[in-house]
């Protein structure tokens, strides 16, 4: 009894003791632990995914943090209409951010980037295809979506192509439009300049198509003008697996998608944007196809589901993986 009783005091007491010292032990972790520098917010910049025998890669050439979404996005409804679908939506009213995604498509024999970013200080697709094991020698054909300065001013670098070894595809009605001499005055004057610099001196290397022209096999473009007067979108599709490339169809992933009418201050015909984006949301919609948007929330993947009259972007998870 006397051993017992000397053994639960031993226990007792050290049971005290631990409980005394733990505190010291994990106050002095979790001062060793804050310790460690702030390294800042860091996020993916490249995603890559296999569509039938082709590889898909998005590239994140920047992204923005702006006021808005109101009034670039539904412009014809008051303010307080846009907060209350934001905030229903967990988004802040006054700010949002804005990334611009080109994507890459591999079909094997062929490197395909659509649309070059902003250009200049302003975007990384050249350090950002390093990362993703690129280089811009690679790249064999660049296709515009449209003629937008986000789209194109990736094309040339210190006045020279940036993409030496390419090819170019492009929307006839767009690039008509933008080189037209009348253009270089009045509100599309800033743009047309850009499409001067950047476009037209590789005009020669570029095959103007119109809605159904192929781009090579697998890829067909698709008239989704009203964003711009010659915007356009591109299926691709290999091994049974199809993807809809959708350049501005749709800029913000609550905004225009679930409210599909609302104005956006960048399309140039608002009414016919409007419609193209209710075409566009219930063909893949029904389809099921899934699309990548220039500015949806990167990677920029994912699927249009209809709800009622509305829509709604749900981001892709697994479904390339498998």
């Amino acid at each position: 009894m006397i051993e017992l009783s000397l053994n639960r005091r031993t226990l007792l007491t050290g049971a005290a003791v631990t409980a005394i010292a733990a505190p010291a032990v994990i106050s002095g972790a979790t001062r060793a632990r804050a310790e460690a520098p702030m390294l800042g917010a860091a996020n993916p910049n490249f995603n890559r995914i296999k569509l039938g025998d082709f590889e898909v890669t998005t590239i994140l050439d920047a992204a923005r943090a702006m006021d808005g979404p109101h009034p670039t996005f539904g412009e014809n409804q008051e303010a307080g209409t846009v907060a209350e679908l934001l905030e229903a939506n967990n988004l802040p009213s006054e700010k949002m951010v804005n990334g611009f995604t080109p994507v890459l498509v591999n079909t094997g024999s062929q490197l395909i980037l659509f649309d070059t970013g902003l250009g200049g200080d302003a975007g990384t697709l050249a350090s950002q295809l390093a990362a993703a094991g690129y280089t811009p020698e690679q790249v064999d054909i660049v296709v515009l979506t449209h003629m937008h300065p986000d789209h194109i001013g990736g094309l040339m670098s210190g006045g020279a192509p940036t993409y030496p070894n390419a090819r170019y595809v492009a929307g006839q009605a767009e690039y008509d439009f933008w080189s037209a001499e009348e253009r270089m005055s009045g509100p599309t004057e800033r743009v047309a300049t850009l499409v001067r610099s950047n476009v037209t001196p590789l005009a020669e290397k570029m095959t103007f198509i119109g809605d159904g022209g192929e781009v090579v096999s697998g890829i067909t473009g698709i008239d989704t003008s009203g964003h711009t007067p010659g915007h356009m979108s591109f299926h691709v599709e290999s091994g049974g697996k199809r993807l809809l490339i959708w350049g501005d169809v749709a800029n913000h992933f609550v905004a225009s998608i679930q409210r599909p009418d609302w104005h956006v201050r960048f399309d140039m015909d608002k009414e016919k944007a409007a419609a193209t984006r209710k075409r566009v949301f219930d063909m893949v919609a029904t389809d099921g196809v899934p699309v990548t948007g220039y500015h949806m929330p990167f990677p920029a993947l994912g699927y249009i589901q209809a709800t009622g009259e509305s829509y709604r972007w749900n981001p892709a998870a697994y479904q390339f993986a498998l």
